[in-house]
């Protein structure tokens, strides 16, 4: 493509599981060219998950200045930032840019290639959705899911966390069980989870580890009413893919920590009410998913997601 290796920029925003649908799209370009220099652009505190698992070399945030330019038409921009822009063989955006400003801004720039593909996703898997940017160079068969490769720091690291909660004796019998998600209608009830995981415990020896994140403030109360076991609560997002590295496998509801956990290799347990499977559904070579009748998750008895986990493992 040009002199030395191949230099790609990948602007990416939104959530952690809308970042975990565009992995096979970073996944796809070090295939192809595994001496590429590939910067990414988004949060840092999702973003960094791709750095460490050494699928970019460098992240850059979404929040500089310079990058909000680009959605409003600025005239010339500073030279660094142009020289910056210019410096990249292709420059690939999932922005929201239904005018053309961020595409406009970016060919101003001095970008030689600008891909776009909108991050809105009107049918189809999302994962195949994104990985169509890869057809404009050449890639006709994109890797078939999401994948992060844990290093060994996360496997040392996700060891002693699980250790220091009382649970690292046999780590290939921890279950984890994150039973929040970014929305309460697409959280399975509580009761459920807590009966689920008891039959974990008696059928299968499992010991439970709850995840409990920023947004799940109400079920980090109602766990500590309950009594449960260990929970891990409000860690940052390293921690958890490093733990996650480590369990024997994970049930949840449609979050990104799910599509983290399908990414992971783990063998996950995804269940959908009102949100569309066919869609969102986790992809992995051990990944799962349970729709509830109706789309009504309080209709999804706990003998089914069971028996649906059973198969997993």
């Amino acid at each position: 493509m040009t002199r030395g290796p191949a230099r790609f920029l990948v602007f990416r925003g939104g959530a952690l599981g809308d970042f975990i649908v565009t992995l096979p799209v970073l996944q796809g370009l070090r295939a192809r060219w595994p001496e590429a220099h590939i910067e990414l652009a988004g949060y840092p505190r999702v973003a960094d998950l791709a750095r460490e698992t050494g699928l970019v070399q460098k992240v850059i945030s979404l929040d500089r200045a310079d990058v909000a330019q680009l959605f409003a038409w600025v005239g010339q921009p500073e030279e660094s930032w142009r020289r910056y822009l210019a410096s990249f063989d292709v420059v690939v955006t999932f922005l929201y840019d239904p005018d053309g400003t961020v595409r406009g801004n970016l060919s101003a720039a001095g970008c030689r290639r600008v891909l776009y593909i909108n991050p809105q996703v009107q049918e189809g898997h999302a994962c195949d959705h994104f990985a169509q940017v890869l057809e404009s160079l050449a890639i006709y068969d994109p890797p078939p899911w999401p994948t992060l490769t844990p290093p060994e720091a996360w496997q040392r690291s996700g060891g002693a966390i699980l250790a220091g909660l009382g649970l690292g004796e046999d780590e290939e019998r921890t279950v984890a069980i994150h039973p929040g998600s970014g929305s309460p209608a697409k959280n399975w009830p509580l009761d459920r989870y807590l009966l689920l995981a008891e039959r974990l415990r008696t059928s299968r020896g499992a010991e439970i580890l709850w995840l409990v994140g920023e947004a799940d403030d109400d079920l980090g109360a109602e766990l500590g009413r309950a009594g449960v076991g260990p929970v891990l609560r409000d860690a940052p997002l390293a921690d958890v893919a490093a733990v996650l590295s480590v369990c024997r496998a994970h049930v949840g509801n449609d979050s990104g920590i799910s599509h983290l956990a399908a990414a992971l290799g783990l063998p996950t347990l995804a269940l959908f009410g009102p949100t569309d499977p066919a869609r969102w559904a986790p992809r992995g070579p051990r990944a799962g998913h349970l729709a509830a009748p109706g789309r009504d998750l309080a209709a999804l008895p706990v003998d089914a997601v069971a028996e649906a986990l059973n198969s997993l493992l």
